[in-house]
C-alpha cells in the first residue's frame, strides 16, 4: 500500500512538474527588416528550432525595410524592442552597440565558426568587440544565359582577355546584348561594376585595409585599373544604357535579350522564377592566368541580443543555434543567394547558388571597400563611388579623374589619407 501510494505521489508530482514546465514556455521576439522572408521564418526556420527547444517560442516580427532603422531606434529608446535584433552591417549596428543597446557577444564560443571578414561588419573598429552573430552575405560575380553561351560556342571566362573575347563574340553575333547593365541609377555601376571586379586588382582585404590605414591611395594603379576596365564596358551595354534603370536591366536579362548580367547573388530567386532559360555564373575574371581570384562576399545581415531583453537566456540559446551548421544549412537553402557566413561546409541545393558559393574554395573573400569606416564623413565615399563609376562608363570622366576625385573626397575628412 505504501509503495503504491508513494508511486502515485511521484507520478502525480512528475505530471504536475511536467505541466509546470509546459506552462513555463518563454516567448522571444525577433526584430527584422526582412519582411519578404516572413513565411520562410514561420514555416521553416522557427519550427526547426522549436522542435529541439520546445520550451522556447519564437516570434519573427519584421518591419518594412525603409522604416526599420527608425522603428527599431524608437522601440529601443522606449524599451519595447524585441529580444533579438537583426543587424544591418557596419555603422548602423555599431551605433546601437556604442549606445549600450546591443550586448557584447565576443565570448560566445560560436564566434569561432566565423572568419574575420565575416565578423568585421559587426565589430568595433579595433576588432575587440563583436556584437552580432553573422548570418548571411551576398556574393558578386556575373550570371549568364547558358543557352546563349551554348548557341554561340563560348565558355565562361577565367581571365580579363577571355572576358572581352566572349563579349566581342556576343556583340558580333547580334542576337543578345552582351552586358545587361545601365548607368541611370548609378549604384549598379559601383556595386556590380567597380566593387565586383576591383578586388582582383587591389588584392581584396590587403587593399581594403591599406586604404583604411592610409598606406595606399585611391589614385594608386591598383585602384585606377578597375575604372579603366569599366570604361571598356560601354560598347557592350547596348543602346540607351545611360537611361537604363536597374529594373530595366533585370528585365533585359530575364527576358533573354542579354547574355551576361553583372550580378549580386540576391538576384537568384527572382531570376529563377522569371527566366525560361538555364543560367550559370562566373566570378570576376582575373587580370591574367594564374592570378589569385578575389570575390566581393559582402556581409549582409546578422543577429544581436537586445541588451535590455527580459529573456536573455532563451535569446542566447537561439543565438547559439544561429551560429550553428544546422541553422546555416536551413537558412542557406530557404533563401538561395543569401549565403551562410559560417566557415564550415554547407550544402546548398539550388545549383546556381551552390555554384556561386563554391567560389569561396578557390577565391579569397573580401567586402565592398567603401562600407567600413570610409563612408562616415562628407562627402560620402559610397555615394561618390556611384557617381564616379557611372561617369567613367558614360565617358564623361576619365578613370584617372574619377580616382582623383574620390581621393580628394576621402582626404577632405579622413585623417589617415591626409598625408
Amino acid at each position: 500500500m505504501k509503495y503504491r501510494t508513494l508511486t502515485g505521489l511521484l507520478l502525480a508530482g512528475s505530471l504536475l512538474g511536467g505541466t509546470a514546465a509546459m506552462a513555463a514556455t518563454t516567448t522571444i521576439t525577433i526584430e527584422s527588416w526582412r519582411n519578404d522572408d516572413l513565411t520562410v521564418w514561420q514555416q521553416k526556420i522557427i519550427p526547426a528550432f522549436e522542435k529541439s527547444h520546445p520550451d522556447i517560442k519564437v516570434v519573427f516580427a519584421p518591419s518594412a525595410p525603409t522604416e526599420y532603422n527608425a522603428a527599431l531606434n524608437s522601440k529601443l529608446e522606449a524599451g519595447t524592442a524585441g529580444d533579438l535584433i537583426t543587424c544591418r552591417p557596419f555603422d548602423a549596428s555599431l551605433a546601437l552597440f556604442q549606445k549600450g543597446q546591443l550586448a557584447d557577444l565576443s565570448s560566445m564560443k560560436e564566434m569561432a565558426n566565423f572568419s574575420d571578414v565575416a565578423k568585421a561588419a559587426w565589430q568595433t573598429d579595433d576588432g575587440k568587440h563583436t556584437f552580432c552573430v553573422p548570418m548571411a552575405s551576398v556574393i558578386h560575380g556575373f550570371i549568364y544565359n547558358k543557352d546563349a553561351f551554348t548557341k554561340l560556342g563560348i565558355t565562361p571566362p577565367k581571365t580579363v582577355d577571355e572576358f572581352y573575347a566572349d563579349l566581342d563574340k556576343i556583340k558580333k553575333d547580334g542576337t543578345y546584348v552582351p552586358l545587361a547593365m545601365g548607368t541611370h541609377d548609378q549604384w549598379e555601376a559601383a556595386t556590380m561594376g567597380y566593387e565586383n571586379i576591383g578586388p582582383d586588382y587591389w588584392k581584396g582585404e590587403e587593399g581594403r585595409k591599406a586604404i583604411i590605414a592610409g598606406t595606399q591611395k585611391l589614385t594608386d594603379p591598383q585602384w585606377v585599373e578597375p575604372f579603366k576596365q569599366l570604361a571598356k564596358w560601354a560598347p557592350y551595354m547596348g543602346d540607351g544604357f545611360k537611361a537604363q534603370t536597374y529594373p530595366d536591366s533585370q528585365n533585359m536579362f530575364t527576358l533573354g535579350r542579354a547574355a551576361i548580367y553583372p550580378a549580386g547573388s540576391w538576384e537568384i530567386s527572382g531570376f529563377e522564377k522569371q527566366a525560361n532559360f538555364k543560367m550559370g555564373a562566373f566570378p570576376a575574371p582575373v587580370p591574367k592566368a594564374g592570378d589569385t581570384c578575389y570575390i566581393s562576399d559582402q556581409p549582409d545581415h546578422a543577429m544581436g541580443l537586445n541588451a535590455a531583453s527580459k529573456h536573455k537566456q532563451a535569446a542566447m540559446t537561439f543565438l547559439e543555434w544561429v551560429g550553428s551548421t544546422e541553422f546555416a544549412q536551413i537558412y542557406g537553402n530557404s533563401l538561395p543567394g543569401f549565403f551562410p557566413l559560417i566557415n564550415k561546409p554547407v550544402k546548398i541545393d539550388d545549383p546556381l547558388a551552390n555554384e556561386m558559393l563554391g567560389w569561396r574554395k578557390d577565391c579569397k573573400s573580401t567586402m565592398r571597400y567603401t562600407y567600413q569606416i570610409l563612408s562616415r564623413g562628407t562627402p560620402n565615399l559610397e555615394n561618390a563611388l556611384w557617381a564616379a563609376s557611372a561617369n567613367v562608363i558614360n565617358g564623361t570622366q576619365t578613370p584617372e579623374a574619377a580616382a582623383a576625385s574620390l581621393q580628394k573626397d576621402l582626404a577632405a575628412w579622413y585623417k589617415p589619407q591626409q598625408h
